[in-house]
């Protein structure tokens, strides 16, 4: 039976983004014709979880309404190097607990980690949406895989703004950083354009 998870952020005890976990839940059920009774907010509570810090409160759940819950603590990952991989077949729109097809991926890759192209598009790395400094606008690219619940809020905030990124146009852009529900948008935390090793210098360059 196919399984899936929530990866919500808990910094100092609050829980964060609740509402849109919840409704990309709610919605998965849906897709399938199923009805979810699984309360995200109620769960958390029942943790009674009381460290300061920042968790990751992971929920995997099935659609017969089968759960169990984690809150583990959490770090932001770094990473040395990315790599441009192509994948015309990868499909992850819902947030499903295997991961199989980005271990093939990342298997591959000579980095650290992955920028999965799709249909010449840029798409999403192996665990997060990703944001592209231009003339110090931030975008995300059209041609998610997962419509990420940063991702959600930052456009509905305004902060970010959506655009079509590709192998062409990619090296218009100055620098990028990851964003997912433990991941937030900070300025601070981000790698210049030449940290993807095998940016291509022409169109043709591209080779995988």
């Amino acid at each position: 039976m196919s399984r899936f998870i929530e990866s919500i952020k808990v910094e100092d005890q609050k829980i964060f983004l609740a509402e849109l976990h919840q409704k990309r839940m709610n919605e998965t059920f849906s897709h399938f014709g199923k009805s979810c009774t699984i309360d995200i907010k109620s769960l958390f509570l029942n943790l009674e979880h009381d460290e300061d810090g920042l968790y990751k409160f992971r929920i995997e759940y099935d659609l017969e309404n089968n759960f169990k819950t984690q809150i583990l603590p959490h770090a932001i990952s770094e990473h040395d190097d990315f790599e441009l991989v192509i994948d015309n077949e990868i499909d992850y729109s819902f947030k499903s607990a295997d991961r199989t097809q980005f271990q093939i991926l990342k298997e591959k890759s000579g980095a650290e980690e992955i920028i999965i192209i799709k249909e010449n598009q840029i798409t999403d790395t192996s665990y997060s949406n990703l944001l592209f400094l231009k003339d110090k606008t931030w975008f995300t690219p059209k041609t998610y895989l997962l419509n990420g619940i940063m991702r959600q809020s930052l456009l509905a905030s305004k902060k970010i703004k959506e655009t079509e990124i590709t192998i062409e146009n990619i090296k218009e852009f100055s620098h990028f950083q990851l964003i997912n529900a433990l991941n937030d948008f900070d300025e601070m935390f981000i790698y210049p354009i030449e940290k993807i090793i095998n940016l291509p210098k022409e169109e043709t360059d591209l080779e995988f």
